[in-house]
């Protein structure tokens, strides 16, 4: 709408000494003669912009003006927390939101702290998402974000790996975690955690409200994610690794990563460690990533899974 699009230039003349038409076309997709017509217009209701000529030229506010249209509406209040998460801000529907509560929150800070406030903004970015990965917009999520802000209770159908089934739940929250959307949610007076591209359907129920007394999103979701990962260690297996490996640990994860660092290599650069394992199956893919560079001591049943994969592998070439 037009009238946003004036308060969004105004809010960038208010926190930037200059600025060129060039710059608000491309931030509001809008063409430069649109920008035009958009500045005319505000100067027309009194908004005293200066247009300076020049190569260093551009728009600017007269010196010490200042707009005072610098409260919140109920949306931007919602999207504040995504103002600077694009990729989170959009695939919840706050991306236009997020963006005038942050051009009007910067707008509302004396002159010294909006300066350092932008400077900041125009030095950082964050990006969630993994190297080569697009991860898709799961179906449901909008409508499972305006549940948690509403506190409404919802059915959901569901899939995970043990199956798909309807299941009533009060969802507490919603996370991002490396591309990833996950709703930390309580199910029969425990948290649980579910991974958002796994519902199929949502359907809110308008009378179920959530009661969410004394909760703390990030203190639950920590919680539930070392459960889970403590969940995962099931089993030992104890391996050789060549010091080459070393800028490829990652892939193990975490708790592996440290212990195999800690471990003393021999004269050959290798050394020896025992790691938490998920099961064989899952490590056996993990290990195959790292070629000749990793040797499975034990357990026997991952040894000979391992040589049973590399057999198939050789056998297609």
């Amino acid at each position: 709408m037009r009238a946003d699009r004036l308060l969004s230039i105004l809010m960038m003349l208010q926190l930037r000494t200059r600025i060129t038409a060039g710059y608000l076309a491309e931030q509001l997709k809008v063409s430069e003669r649109t920008i035009y017509r958009d500045i005319e217009a505000l100067e027309r209701s009194g908004v005293p912009i200066v247009t300076d000529r020049g190569r260093s030229g551009g728009l600017r506010l007269m010196g010490g003006y200042q707009t005072k249209l610098t409260g919140l509406s109920v949306e931007e209040a919602e999207a504040l927390p995504f103002a600077q998460i694009g990729i989170a801000a959009s695939a919840l529907g706050f991306a236009g939101a997020a963006e005038a509560a942050r051009l009007k929150v910067f707008a509302a800070l004396p002159a010294f702290e909006r300066e350092r406030a932008v400077r900041a903004s125009e030095r950082f970015h964050l990006d969630p998402a993994e190297w080569y990965q697009r991860p898709p917009t799961p179906a449901c999520l909008k409508a499972l974000a305006s549940a948690v802000l509403a506190d409404q209770a919802v059915a959901i159908d569901y899939e995970s790996w043990h199956g798909r089934k309807v299941r009533v739940i009060e969802p507490v929250g919603l996370v991002l975690k490396a591309g990833i959307w996950y709703m930390v949610a309580r199910n029969r007076n425990r948290y649980a955690i579910y991974r958002v591209e796994g519902i199929h359907t949502i359907r809110i129920l308008e009378k179920r409200k959530v009661q969410r007394r004394n909760f703390n999103l990030a203190r639950i979701w920590q919680q539930e994610v070392v459960r889970f990962e403590a969940s995962l260690r099931r089993d030992r297996a104890t391996i050789r690794i060549h010091e080459s490996a070393l800028s490829r640990l990652g892939r193990l994860g975490a708790d592996a990563a440290e212990v195999i660092r800690a471990a003393t290599p021999d004269a050959q650069g290798w050394r020896t460690a025992t790691i938490w394992i998920e099961s064989v199956q899952h490590a056996a893919g993990l290990l195959l990533g790292f070629d000749s560079d990793i040797e499975v001591l034990s357990p026997a049943a991952l040894r000979r899974e391992l040589a049973t994969r590399a057999g198939r592998i050789a056998a297609l070439y």
